[in-house]
């Protein structure tokens, strides 16, 4: 492996261990939320040590997450050093409103819920709960509109003088349509995660016959909220898929293995094995108009397919080379006016051109096989992407089947008379994660071969490191890293084992709606 292949599993591998944590802060925060709430409104104890219960493993998967995420940050600067030089006036501005408008009220605001039980009343400690989830909805927010920027990046133009990308137009970055589906689809996605979480802790209680009208509760809420969640996901799942057919036609092309264009209608491939070395999809089941209908929103307009895209990259591939000439003429002063008008015209293929770069040191007059070779490189591998997105939908679509039941059951008030159904959401407790991540490769994988889509190659985005640089602090991460999941899973296990009662708090089967003063004993706090 090439040292920008190393970069690349070094950050793929920092990245993904930071979103198992991320989904379930999200999560868990409007849930307790959510939880607080209802013990305000009627005052029942239980409520209230439902929410610092919770609140006790969100504040364990936070601190987690806190702590990987800063590792990430940092290698835009040590990794990744001529992306940051290169877009930097772009992608900086949202991380820097992120660390000081989110992460940093985000921070205060967990404190404040966590030692403000005693010292605040019921109203104010609630009003700090609900503001530490929007902060928390407010970071992924920041993070998701550079990420969107990266997928799609308007608002913005190459500067001549500088040799680097400048921001033109904040409010294009922050309202990208693609950064907007992709907040809202991250976030929902992140509920789901948090009620499956509660879900199945909860379920495995009532297996077990132990805080049996917490875990009802507990059940009753996650099962409410994740079946609003997870529909709402599957919505802008749909909603991703329309902006994917409008501003990256590669990676919908990749991910449906749409060899050729289709006439329109286009049909989606529910299954099959794309076959990469003739570029066809064997064994594939249809299902017609389908992917016509989810990229166009029309029965009329086609979904170009991979061959045809191809053909484009290579018109742009050449233009991209008399970009690239032009561009280094100018920058000698050797360029007329003719050539500067000629620069504005192709500027937009400059990025193709440099793809060029990895193949040859003289990019103007690449040789035909070089420009092949960068045909070939700007469309990703079709079978990675084909089949971790569908197994991306199969999750949604079990967890689907889980909100619904366990929806219906909570409703009966007769959970725990079902013990397939505990058992279920017991065992489903791995299917947010694995869509997640799922959906993260699709994302990321997707938008090879460029660091930035259409602009910078990753290639030329990385630093001027050593293989051995990199592969030491890759190896040093992935051991950090692993003490950090491990000890995740463990801290985890051990609080919800202990359960609630572990904290002094006992309630038994026939307290779940019973008064405050009930469920102890003896009169509660203001």
């Amino acid at each position: 492996m090439d040292i920008v292949e190393l970069s690349r599993l070094q950050f793929a591998f920092t990245a993904m261990v930071h979103f198992l944590f991320v989904p379930l802060t999200l999560g868990l925060s409007i849930l307790l939320a959510i939880m607080e709430t209802v013990y305000v409104m009627t005052g029942k104890t239980i409520y209230r040590e439902m929410t610092k219960f919770w609140g006790k493993l969100f504040g364990i998967n936070f601190a987690l997450g806190v702590t990987t995420g800063i590792a990430m940050e940092f290698q835009f600067g040590t990794n990744w050093s001529y992306y940051s030089h290169y877009v930097g006036d772009i992608f900086g501005a949202p991380l820097a409103i992120e660390a000081l408008m989110a992460f940093f009220l985000e921070s205060t605001l967990v404190g404040l819920f966590f030692f403000g039980w005693d010292r605040m009343s019921k109203q104010k400690h609630l009003a700090v709960t609900w503001l530490m989830a929007l902060a928390t909805n407010l970071s992924a927010l920041w993070i998701l509109v550079a990420n969107g920027w990266m997928q799609y990046p308007i608002g913005s133009e190459f500067n001549l003088e500088t040799m680097r990308m400048e921001l033109t137009s904040f409010s294009e970055v922050l309202l990208s349509p693609v950064a907007q589906v992709k907040f809202v689809h991250t976030v929902s996605a992140g509920y789901v995660t948090g009620a499956v979480f509660v879900l199945a802790i909860s379920s495995w209680y009532l297996l077990k016959g132990r805080e049996v009208a917490f875990a009802r509760r507990s059940f009753a809420i996650a099962s409410a909220f994740g079946l609003a969640a997870v529909l709402s996901v599957i919505v802008l799942g749909d909603e991703s898929g329309y902006e994917l057919g409008d501003v990256q036609q590669v990676k919908l092309a990749a991910i449906e293995a749409e060899w050729e264009t289709q006439p329109a209608p286009a049909a989606f491939t529910l299954v099959g094995l794309p076959n990469e070395a003739e570029q066809r999809t064997d064994f594939a089941i249809h299902i017609p108009a389908a992917l016509g209908l989810i990229a166009t929103r029309s029965l009329d307009q086609e979904v170009t397919g991979i061959r045809e895209l191809k053909e484009q990259h290579r018109e742009r591939i050449i233009t991209g080379q008399e970009a690239y000439e032009l561009m280094y003429r100018l920058r000698r002063g050797e360029g007329s006016e003719a050539d500067a008008a000629r620069f504005e015209e192709v500027r937009g293929d400059l990025g193709y051109g440099l793809l060029l770069s990895a193949y040859t040191d003289d990019v103007p007059n690449a040789t035909a096989a070089e420009i092949e070779r960068a045909v070939e490189a700007s469309v990703p591998k079709v079978w990675p992407l084909f089949w971790t997105f569908r197994i991306m939908v199969a999750a949604g679509f079990i967890m689907l089947v889980l909100f619904v039941l366990a929806f219906w059951h909570s409703v009966r008030r007769q959970p725990e008379a079902s013990p397939w159904l505990l058992r279920f959401a017991l065992f489903s407790l791995p299917l947010p994660w694995i869509a997640s991540e799922a959906g993260w490769f699709v994302a990321e994988y997707g938008r090879q071969p460029w660091a930035i889509g259409e602009i910078l190659p990753i290639h030329i985005a990385v630093s001027h490191l050593t293989v051995n640089q990199v592969l030491f602090t890759l190896i040093a991460i992935a051991v950090l890293y692993t003490i950090f999941v491990i000890i995740e899973i463990w801290l985890m296990q051990h609080f919800a084992r202990k359960g609630p009662s572990g904290s002094g708090y006992h309630a038994g089967p026939d307290d779940l709606d019973a008064p405050a003063t009930a469920l102890t004993g003896k009169p509660q706090e203001a």
